[in-house]
């Protein structure tokens, strides 16, 4: 039996661009200089963690549903997209990617091993899908909490994170 279930990722996908609306509407208010600053953070600068998050995101969609990846290799995660503007399209167009993968989402598809090739393991690798699945959705938050730390440094209104306080309806999708 699975450790989640369809329903699960769906949920989790409608989260994820919940939050990335929130995420991206904070970030629109910090200047470039705010955007590209090095706060110490893993990635150093809020740009260089959102691209780390869509860089990771584009990963780990082309391992679930096939279709493209990243548009640039692992060493160059954080500079995936060159503008904020350029990011936030980017980001609306891999959410609606996430979620329409989540609808399509059965329990058996959830079932057995994902295989892929680690380009910077240089390694194949073999895991349970489901782990996998829950994976991209806890780098995705694991992430945005270090942006809202940063956002927050800034005196950002962040809106909320809680899971159950998600709106019934993602409208923005």
């Amino acid at each position: 039996m699975s450790m989640i279930t369809p329903e699960y990722c769906q949920m989790m996908a409608k989260y994820n661009a919940w939050q990335n609306q929130t995420m991206r509407a904070a970030c629109e208010t910090l200047t470039e200089a705010e955007l590209r600053a090095d706060h110490g953070a893993f990635f150093g600068s809020v740009m260089a963690t959102i691209n780390h998050i869509l860089w990771g995101d584009a990963l780990w969609m082309s391992r679930l549903d096939g279709g493209d990846g990243p548009s640039k290799p692992a060493t160059e995660h954080a500079e995936l997209c060159p503008t904020f503007a350029i990011w936030a399209q980017e980001r609306t167009r891999m959410d609606q990617r996430i979620v329409q993968w989540a609808e399509s989402v059965t329990a058996e598809s959830l079932s057995g091993d994902l295989s892929w090739h680690a380009q910077m393991l240089k390694k194949d690798m073999h895991k349970p899908m489901a782990l996998c699945v829950v994976h991209l959705f806890n780098h995705q938050t694991h992430h945005r909490g270090q942006v809202h730390t940063m956002l927050t440094g800034y005196d950002r209104n962040t809106e909320d994170t809680d899971l159950v306080l998600m709106p019934e309806e993602v409208s923005w999708l």
